[in-house]
């Protein structure tokens, strides 16, 4: 799982500085926070029976006990994908505030540069040079050197004026840059903070679940990892993907069958649904979201049919789970809490959504 440090160290690479601006103009980019605070405000548990906190109207068998972890581990990952979307989207807004400060910056050397064509101009056209109209009416020798003078005087006020707007532009696109990287910083620390409320809240639910998990039976904890993850089969051997960048993802993904499922984690000992596939892939160096939702609309979509070792196979609707096949109808997933990375049928889930095609 994602640690305050992590949040901690996003603060940091905020422009702080630029904060004062935001309230200018309207937001960028909605965040979908409401839906994510209230999934997270929304998810519950059961108290078990036999527990001290029991009461009427609570599971009364222990297969139903068994069922009611099974939907809680199902809801925790759903709330745990919409927070690795959401530090997806923070990302977004961070890069989107650098670029923006960086356009300002820009736009305000040129300004500065044009700034000092401007001034010189000035000196040239009204420092010491007979360049009024006047002057060169006055002084002119011939027909000839007046025309030639006026020309010159023209030409001079033709590229102060361009110039002239050419400074104005600059300053126009510096103001709205400047503008712009103030929303985005001030975006990305309330995401900042949000994120940290909704983990906390997170992590108190994850210990209550991990709480009512280990009261079960253990037959009944073996249905639990089987509602939310299937039976484990054993890894195949000589998987061949399409091309270079899958067959890697693949073997990268396989070879953490055994490590421990972590919400919010991304390897290398640990994971979670996102994390493993964004892991495998970047090893291939394919560059992946960690978010289910976000992988969901990355690559090309592939139906069921056509799927081959290295697509990634997504689950439920909205998407909170996401697998990496590798042929014969299996796939290899970070399935559930208290299940290691493991392969499984694609039909152990429940709910398949759809498929993308990352490489080949």
């Amino acid at each position: 799982m994602a640690t305050p440090h992590a949040l901690t160290h996003a603060r940091g690479q905020l422009h702080t500085d630029r904060l004062a601006g935001s309230a200018r103009g309207r937001r960028f980019g909605p965040l979908r926070t409401s839906l994510l605070v209230g999934a997270t405000a929304a998810l519950t548990f059961t108290v078990l029976p036999g527990t001290a906190s029991a009461v009427p109207g609570d599971a009364t068998t222990a297969d139903q006990a068994a069922a009611r972890v099974a939907e809680a581990s199902h809801q925790l990952e759903v709330v745990s994908e919409q927070l690795n979307e959401a530090r997806v989207v923070l990302a977004g807004h961070q890069d989107a505030a650098r670029a923006a400060d960086e356009a300002a910056d820009e736009a305000e050397r040129r300004l500065d540069g044009l700034d000092g064509q401007i001034r010189q101009l000035a000196r040239s056209a009204y420092t010491g040079s007979k360049t009024s109209r006047l002057d060169v009416l006055l002084t002119s020798d011939s027909a000839d050197q007046l025309v030639s003078q006026l020309g010159t005087l023209d030409a001079i006020a033709g590229h102060t004026n361009e110039v002239l707007a050419e400074v104005s532009s600059a300053a126009e696109d510096a103001e709205r840059s400047r503008e712009s990287a103030e929303r985005e910083a001030a975006e990305a620390q309330r995401k900042v903070e949000e994120i940290s409320a909704a983990q906390r809240d997170l992590e108190s639910k994850i210990a209550d679940y991990q709480r009512q998990y280990d009261a079960l039976a253990a037959p009944q904890r073996a249905e639990v990892d089987r509602a939310h993850g299937g039976d484990a089969v054993a890894a195949p051997s000589g998987v061949v993907a399409s091309s270079a960048a899958a067959q890697k993802a693949v073997d990268t993904a396989l070879a953490q069958v055994g490590d421990r499922y972590v919400w919010g984690a991304g390897g290398p000992d640990a994971f979670d649904c996102s994390g493993l596939t964004s892991y495998a892939y970047a090893a291939a160096g394919v560059s992946l979201p960690h978010s289910s939702r976000s992988q969901s609309q990355m690559g090309t979509p592939v139906s069921r049919s056509e799927l081959q070792p290295g697509d990634l196979v997504f689950f439920y609707s909205p998407v909170s789970h996401v697998g990496m096949y590798i042929g014969n109808g299996q796939m290899v997933h970070a399935s559930t809490s208290s299940q290691p990375v493991k392969v499984a049928s694609l039909d152990s889930m429940g709910g398949y959504n759809s498929a993308r095609r990352i490489a080949g």
